[in-house]
């Protein structure tokens, strides 16, 4: 009994204890792994082009675009070069000095002319009463000014050939503002042409002049080729692409901008070499770059990024539409002194417009002092209309 009974639980335990059963292999849905693909393609599509619109940004962070970057462990950052560096440094410690506004302080009128002014008599009748609160000073490229206003008289300065769109020209700009710079009381730098005109009365310009702590730099970003097409490696490592800026040269600067544009020798050698018509198949016109790309670089949130000179390019020529003596009227003066949004249009094939407000100290102000380009025809024209002008 005890025999078999050992051997019916010997059977048991054989059955139980038997080799594995055969199961079928286990099959991993198909959906699971395509869905793992499309989501590693997905975001492998997403890092290498990423969004460009801020509803599709949103779709990866609150923080928009940016957040995509911050996956990315920071590039490097360059090194220096010693003259990036000493630059630097100099441009730095300018910018941090503060104005000295007092009761003498000028604003440095700098004419930037082939010859003679023709509106010198309509510039007098500007300054007359306001002595002592402006200086003049005239670059006179070609032949020798003569001057019919007392306020003119002896302000000629030395004076070199100017030739356009080459670096001369940025070279009677500094030139201009070295002079200026010799006299401690002026506090403010305007560039003008021999074809420039006042909008307003002096009191008007002064104030808005001498009253904001930024300076008027005209800079946009231009991907076409009259904008980055311009750009050449050349000036690399110290001027990238990115940082290449596009804007017209009649600026209206404070006194440390004005004292760091004649030290600085980095970024001006660069484009002394490198920024000239017909280099490497490019017209590189200096003047319309030197400044913005200078100020882009350097002080970014110095310059209002538009000019407080108005220039009407609306006739889409090589030049600016000329005011005869027939268009000087009111009527387009207050239309010219309306503006308060800056617009620039890019040279590439979207056309793209650029629009921002034209803000003096935070608040959205009209946005030009000054306008060119007038005919000599005009003068009478003029000295009539600005007998009328108002002080706003």
């Amino acid at each position: 009994m005890k025999t078999g009974q050992a051997w019916r639980v010997g059977m048991a335990d054989m059955q139980i204890l038997s080799g594995p059963r055969h199961r079928p292999p286990l099959r991993r849905p198909m959906w699971i792994i395509i869905l793992v693909l499309l989501v590693t393609l997905f975001l492998i599509c997403a890092y290498m082009y990423p969004p460009q619109s801020s509803a599709a940004c949103y779709v990866f962070s609150s923080r928009g675009c940016i957040s995509i970057t911050d996956w990315l462990p920071p590039a490097p950052a360059r090194e220096f070069t010693d003259e990036e560096l000493a630059s630097h440094v100099v441009i730095k410690d300018i910018l941090n000095s503060h104005p000295i506004l007092s009761h003498k302080s000028k604003i440095a009128f700098m004419f930037l002319t082939p010859g003679s002014l023709p509106f010198e008599k309509l510039w007098e009748k500007f300054f007359h009463g306001h002595e002592g609160k402006f200086s003049v000073y005239v670059h006179a490229s070609k032949e020798k000014p003569v001057h019919v206003s007392r306020y003119f008289v002896n302000r000629d300065i030395r004076s070199d050939q100017v030739i356009w769109g080459k670096i001369s020209m940025v070279d009677a700009e500094r030139r201009l503002l070295a002079y200026a710079l010799q006299d401690p009381d002026n506090q403010h730098f305007v560039l003008l042409s021999d074809s420039c005109v006042p909008l307003h009365r002096f009191e008007y310009i002064y104030d808005y002049l001498m009253h904001t702590n930024i300076s008027f730099v005209d800079c946009f970003q231009d991907p076409g080729p009259h904008g980055n097409g311009r750009y050449s490696e050349h000036m690399l490592p110290e001027i990238e692409k990115k940082d290449f800026r596009k804007g017209a040269q009649w600026f209206s600067m404070k006194r440390q901008h004005a004292v760091i544009v004649v030290a600085d020798n980095l970024y001006y050698s660069k484009f002394r070499d490198y920024c000239k018509p017909g280099l490497e198949g490019r017209n590189c016109i200096a003047d319309e770059h030197y400044l913005p790309t200078f100020f882009h670089m350097t002080d970014p949130g110095g310059i209002a990024n538009w000019s407080v000179t108005h220039v009407d390019w609306s006739e889409r020529k090589w030049h600016p539409k000329l005011y005869r003596a027939q268009d000087i009227t009111e009527e387009v003066r207050m239309n010219i002194t309306s503006i308060d949004v800056s617009v620039h249009v890019t040279s590439d094939e979207k056309r793209e417009v650029q629009m921002w407000p034209c803000l003096w100290n935070g608040i959205q102000r009209p946005c030009y002092l000054f306008a060119r380009k007038f005919s000599p025809d005009a003068l009478d024209n003029l000295l009539h209309l600005f007998s009328n002008y108002t002080t706003v």
